[in-house]
Parts: structure tokens; C-alpha cells; sequence
């Protein structure tokens, strides 16, 4: 008799465990669920079914993949963001929770043209044409390969014809004005690189992580380009390392934004610096 999808699940369970995983069980749920071409959310319906012999070679694929401690979004090739899909490959950040606080932040005044600065996947900013169906946007990064990540998930969401996609260094490319600059920049300090999980450093994109030994340098390149970009009374929006609050504020300031804020994410850390053109 062959095993129940419980069964199959506990036993990948305890593989991931083993290899380190933090959260194992909801890794190999969402596993589980990719190999079997279900929804997550049908896995506690099917555990007493049989485990079918068509998928015991793509979950055993994805199981290895994950003991290696590659992302399960990279794995399953999706992640979550605000509500929508985004696609994911070793190309981009995986988009992370904590940068809903960002998404919410610029959600409390409308913006007509957006700049996102380093877009990655395109989470943030095909996040808030998504919600504002009157915006357009500019989408820059140095990295041709993530563009065409954020160009793909442009088309997959209905917004191709409101986002544009330049390649080059921070907003170099991109000719203004714009009502909103946002920007996730590369802000850990390449000292602090080993102290992350596998996940980030054996899977993640280098230049995405890190802007060098200053975790600061990327805040310093972009904020005057953005200032340049912006309408007076535009907004910036700039994700943040926790410890880093005070000193990309005094950046916004010498940049000549005025009344920076720091506000925290759902987890109580900071995480959004925001800051007016003068």
C-alpha cells in the first residue's frame, strides 16, 4: 500500500528539520502542494489520500532543493506579495513581508508617477499601479536579468502598458518628474553577510544584499538623483536596515528632503524611512 500524502509530508518534514529549515512543516506544505498541483490550502484535505507515483519525483527533486536551503519561492518559482504573485528566480530578492510597510505607507497619499529604484521582482511598484489604476511608473535596476523578472510579472498582472523598465545605475535612466520615489536598496553591510541564513547568502543576488563594506553607500548615491527626479512636496520611500533610521534620515536632510520619518513594520522594527522634497 503506498503512503498517504500525510505520511510523504512527515517524513519530508523531518528531512527539512534536520537540514536546519526553520519552519519545516510550512515548507514542505507549500512543497507538498507545488508538487501535487494543488493549492496550499487543499493539503489538509488530502492527507489521507494516497500519494501519487507522478509526483513523487518532482517532490523528492524539491525536497533536495530545499535541504540545500534554496528559498522554497526560488524552488516553486512564486512568492506572495500584498495579495499577488510574483514570479521569483535567483535573479531578484525574494520579496519579504516587511515590505508591506513600505507599500502602506505610500498607500496613504496618491501618486500620479512612481519611480521605484532598484526594482528587483517589480513588487513594489507594480504593487501600487496595481492599487492605483490611474498611475504610471518607471522601474530602474543595474541588473538586465532582474528586469526581465519585473517585465515578465508587469505582463502577468495586467500592467505592462503603465510600467516602464530601464537598465542602469540607480535613477540614472530615468527622466522626471515623478510624484513618488520608493526604492528597497541593497543596505547590509558586507561584514554582516556571513552572519545570514544559507537562504540569503548561498541564493539571493550579492548586489541586492550588499553596496559594500558601508551599508549606507546606496542611500548616499540615490537620494540627490532622486531629489533631482522629484516634484516639490514628492515623497521618498526607502526600506531600511533596523539600526539604520536615523542616519538615512540625516541623508534625506542633506539631500534636501525635509521632515524624514521613521516608522516601523508589523514586527515593531524599523523599517521605511519617509521624507518630502522641499
Amino acid at each position: 500500500m503506498s503512503a498517504t500524502v500525510s505520511e510523504v509530508m512527515r517524513a519530508g518534514m523531518a528531512r527539512l528539520e534536520a537540514a536546519g529549515v526553520a519552519d519545516p512543516a510550512r515548507d514542505a506544505r507549500r512543497l507538498a502542494a507545488a508538487a501535487l498541483g494543488v493549492a496550499p490550502s487543499r493539503i489538509s484535505l488530502m492527507a489521507r489520500d494516497p500519494w501519487p507515483g507522478a509526483a513523487a519525483a518532482r517532490w523528492e527533486e524539491m525536497l533536495a532543493e530545499r535541504e540545500a536551503r534554496r528559498p522554497v519561492s526560488q524552488i516553486v518559482g512564486t512568492r506572495e506579495f500584498f495579495g499577488r504573485s510574483f514570479r521569483v528566480t535567483q535573479d531578484v530578492l525574494d520579496p519579504r513581508p516587511e515590505t508591506e510597510a513600505l507599500i502602506l505607507e505610500a498607500l496613504r497619499a496618491p501618486a500620479g508617477r512612481v519611480l521605484d529604484i532598484g526594482t528587483g521582482t517589480g513588487c513594489i511598484l507594480l504593487t501600487l499601479l496595481a492599487e492605483w489604476p490611474e498611475a504610471t511608473g518607471v522601474a530602474t535596476d543595474a541588473s538586465a536579468a532582474a528586469l526581465e523578472v519585473a517585465r515578465g510579472n508587469a505582463a502577468a498582472l495586467g500592467l505592462a502598458e503603465r510600467a516602464e523598465f530601464r537598465h542602469g545605475d540607480w535613477a540614472a535612466e530615468a527622466e522626471g518628474p515623478f510624484d513618488l520615489v520608493v526604492s528597497n536598496p541593497p543596505y547590509i553591510a558586507h561584514e554582516e553577510l556571513a552572519g545570514l541564513e544559507p537562504e540569503v547568502t548561498r541564493w539571493e543576488p550579492a548586489m541586492a544584499l550588499s553596496p559594500g563594506p558601508d551599508g549606507l553607500a546606496a542611500y548616499r548615491a540615490l537620494l540627490p538623483q532622486a531629489a533631482s527626479r522629484l516634484s516639490a512636496g514628492g515623497r521618498v520611500l526607502l526600506e531600511i536596515g533596523a539600526a539604520q533610521g536615523p542616519d538615512v534620515a540625516a541623508l534625506c536632510r542633506a539631500a534636501g528632503f525635509e521632515a524624514p520619518r521613521i516608522l516601523p513594520d508589523l514586527d515593531g522594527r524599523d523599517r521605511v524611512v519617509a521624507a518630502q522634497k522641499r
